[in-house]
């Protein structure tokens, strides 16, 4: 079988002193780094949050964000907050996937192949024209597709939120018919209890759950 790590939104808006950080997203990046240099995978995808208009997604402004639904303005495409984590090594990672441009963008499943390093960071006010949208080419592949043609059957997931993204990817990869495990020492939640409610979804819907040390 062939395998692919694929590691879910290790971005700075995520991290501690991000916009929506969660508690252990660097240690989180910097172990997801140690991993990649000691084991072999087949393929390597990151995915991004890139978001240019999600709607609802984010808080409406001066509404408190309910952190469920609604959450405060986060990796918004070309701006710092976007950009992956300085403690993840990007050298072995093969492809990127950018998603939630226009929708909450959850799952990898719903990102595009895309090259976000070709478009400059910087404050969103000073974005001109480009809103960031010029990171994904017309026709770009989506993660199955891209998946499908690295001969891809085996998935191994980390990264960032347990609760939210690294839930949503891990369901749309079994949907799609990929063999998935959880990487349980590389994910970061938002919500404890949450978390753990949805490590044991993840696992009723057929996902193994492994310490990345048992590889």
């Amino acid at each position: 079988m062939s395998r692919a790590l694929i590691i879910v939104d290790v971005q700075n808006d995520f991290c501690e002193g991000g916009s929506l950080a969660v508690s252990g997203g660097a240690a989180t990046a910097e172990a997801i780094s140690e991993l990649l240099a000691e084991t072999d995978f087949d393929a390597v995808a990151t995915t991004r949050d890139w978001h240019i208009d999600p709607g609802n997604h984010f808080a409406a402004e001066g509404a408190e964000p309910d952190y469920v639904k609604t959450w405060p303005a986060h990796c918004v495409a070309r701006t710092p907050g976007a950009e992956l984590h300085e403690n993840l090594e990007t050298e072995d990672i093969d492809a990127e996937f950018l998603k939630g441009m226009y929708t909450d963008g959850y799952s990898g499943f719903e990102g595009r192949l895309g090259s976000p390093d070709a478009v400059p960071s910087g404050k969103r006010e000073n974005m001109g024209a480009d809103d960031g949208s010029a990171a994904i080419a017309e026709n770009a592949p989506d993660l199955d597709e891209w998946l499908r043609a690295e001969g891809i059957d085996e998935l191994y997931v980390a990264g960032i939120a347990t609760d939210h993204c690294v839930r949503a990817t891990v369901l749309d990869g079994l949907e799609a018919g990929y063999e998935v495990t959880v990487l349980t020492d590389l994910i970061a939640g938002v919500d404890e209890t949450a978390s753990a409610e949805a490590l044991d979804e993840m696992a009723d819907a057929g996902a193994q759950l492994m310490d990345s040390q048992d590889l």
